[in-house]
């Protein structure tokens, strides 16, 4: 079965690691690019992980873990582009597919917390 919170967690990762590859490549910038990549990438693999929990609590606790990694790479993402290591498009790009994984995460959490209640 095809999950598309899945998909779009992975096809970011791999944003992320170009974005990190232009950093240190072309921008020299090593401490900011590892913390994004880092955290960028840990969304991704948190929500694949959560395939296999052992309850719904633990699903739960993958899901919060992801969106928790989301919240931290865009506050990266807000200081390379305050700090002009990203031009403003690169931003906005990246930022509205992170607030599409986000809502998705929300939503997705609260509906898990509401079936494990009945």
């Amino acid at each position: 079965m095809k999950n598309i919170l899945q998909e779009k967690s992975k096809k970011f990762a791999i944003r992320i690691v170009n974005m990190y590859k232009y950093l240190v490549e072309e921008k020299k910038e090593f401490v900011i690019s590892k913390q994004i990549l880092r955290s960028g990438t840990s969304i991704g693999a948190n929500i694949h992980e959560g395939r296999n929990a052992e309850s719904t609590a633990d699903f739960v606790h993958k899901k919060s873990i992801a969106l928790k990694e989301a919240d931290e790479t865009q506050y990266w993402l807000e200081l390379l582009v305050e700090t002009d290591y990203i031009n403003k498009d690169v931003f906005d790009s990246m930022n509205s597919d992170l607030n599409e994984i986000i809502a998705m995460l929300i939503s997705s959490i609260k509906t898990l917390k509401k079936s494990e209640k009945q």
